[in-house]
């Protein structure tokens, strides 16, 4: 077999591959849709060149091989007229499967877990989604040795599935692996507890956290940057932004300007069917910053064939998270740029008279004045209580918790004391607990 080319030089010629097994044709999900998805997966994934895919109808997994031998054969014709040297299996592949299909094929291969991974590994930037990835590989990685020690003696680059420089023989040492993977979790250890003591900082501003979720590519960046003035990276691509972002905006007030509610806005790592266990696991340090959100903006791709199909597999996750289900919940059905006037126009009144749901184009900025809104009732909602009237006195030099009290909205009227500034307030536990705080720290 040729020596591996880097992908600097020349792409990877890679080959998808649906299984469609007959056991699981009366899942929700329609395989040329799931195949589209995993090309998609597959172009996310810098250096690769798709030369081929194709859906691959079974009866029942072959244990050593997954595929039968007539399809098999079959197959491996296919691989070879295309010239690839990658298949991409869009589902999961046993290590004795992997090594077996590789010898027979004579091409590296992928599972779904591996090339989700990879595409993690290229698009974590932060020091905590690197970890977080590290973690994930290498726990996915620790299943591959069973029964397949031979196997890692192959060259691999990248986090050891694609190509490129060879990995060094420790990492066909499980213990070696292990070590490795208490280190990574002590370094995260770290990094959490920095993000924990971020979060304890920002539970002194009386501001509540909105979070966006939504399945991968459904927009939620681009919403993000539209309601933030933010740059964050929004491609269309699956997974084209891993690390979570966060921004203090004010909403809009009745009179118009930026003079309501002030708010915090996340933008989280995007969600996808069959989400590999290990990344769930690692980035549920990320992924907790939606259970601390007072409310949460679902962005579905309203546009796309299989929207129920993907809102079903987010609810799944957030439910799996342990998100409450009495935190307040808006589906922003997003991308009705992409339909018909009249299924555009129908979508619209719909929202207006659906409660919790909003229509808009996160790119046009149709509807996003509709959101707005609606994002202000539900806090309201959620988080004004009752209000009481309280008076502070503050020394004339206390510039900080002065300026805090204003930011937050709560001071009515202010006037010289001889003591000191006496200000008079109407304001919420929430916001009474956020200003004490300030005394704490």
């Amino acid at each position: 077999m040729a020596e591996p080319t880097s992908t600097e030089e020349r792409p990877t010629r890679a080959y998808v591959i649906h299984p469609d097994l007959a056991s699981g044709r009366t899942q929700r999900r329609d395989p040329e849709h799931a195949l589209a998805e995993a090309v998609a997966l597959a172009h996310a994934l810098p250096g690769i060149e798709i030369v081929g895919s194709e859906v691959a109808r079974l009866r029942s997994p072959d244990a050593g091989r997954l595929f039968g031998k007539g399809k098999l054969a079959e197959i491996g014709q296919r691989l070879q007229a295309a010239e690839a040297e990658l298949v991409l299996v869009d589902g999961p592949v046993s290590p004795v499967q992997q090594r077996n299909l590789e010898k027979d094929w004579g091409v590296k291969l992928l599972d779904r877990t591996g090339l989700i991974l990879e595409i993690f590994a290229d698009r974590a930037r932060t020091r905590e989604g690197v970890l977080q990835v590290e973690l994930a590989a290498l726990s996915y990685q620790r299943t591959r040795l069973v029964r397949a020690w031979t196997h890692l003696e192959r060259q691999r680059g990248g986090l050891g599935f694609v190509g490129g420089p060879g990995e060094t023989q420790i990492e066909a040492d499980r213990r070696a692996i292990d070590e490795q993977m208490t280190r990574l979790r002590r370094q995260l250890d770290r990094v959490v507890k920095t993000r924990t003591l971020h979060r304890a900082a920002r539970a002194k501003v009386p501001y509540p956290v909105v979070a966006l979720v939504g399945y991968t590519n459904a927009g939620k960046s681009t919403l993000f940057n539209r309601l933030t003035g933010a740059e964050v990276m929004a491609k269309d691509m699956l997974f084209a932004t891993l690390d979570p972002t966060m921004r203090a905006i004010r909403l809009p007030g009745a009179g118009g300007g930026r003079t309501g509610r002030r708010i915090i806005l996340s933008d989280t790592v995007g969600f996808i069917s069959d989400l590999p266990t290990e990344l769930v696991a690692a980035f549920r340090a990320t992924l907790e910053e939606v259970l601390a959100a007072d409310l949460i903006l679902h962005v579905r791709d309203i546009s796309h064939p299989e929207t129920e199909e993907q809102a079903a597999d987010v609810a799944g996750i957030l439910d799996s998270l342990g998100v409450d289900e009495d935190v307040e919940l808006i589906e922003v059905w997003n991308k009705i740029d992409a339909l018909s006037p009249e299924t555009r126009a129908a979508l619209r009144r719909t929202d207006a008279r659906t409660e919790g749901i909003q229509a808009v184009s996160a790119l046009s900025g149709e509807g996003l004045d509709d959101l707005v809104a609606a994002i202000d009732a539900h806090l309201a909602r959620a988080l004004d209580e009752p209000r009481e009237a309280a008076t502070v006195v503050l020394p004339f030099g206390d510039g900080r918790r002065r300026a805090w009290l204003h930011e937050a909205g709560v001071v009515e009227r202010e006037e010289s004391g001889e003591d000191g500034l006496v200000l008079h307030l109407r304001w919420t536990a929430r916001q009474k607990a956020g200003f004490e705080a300030l005394d704490a720290g």
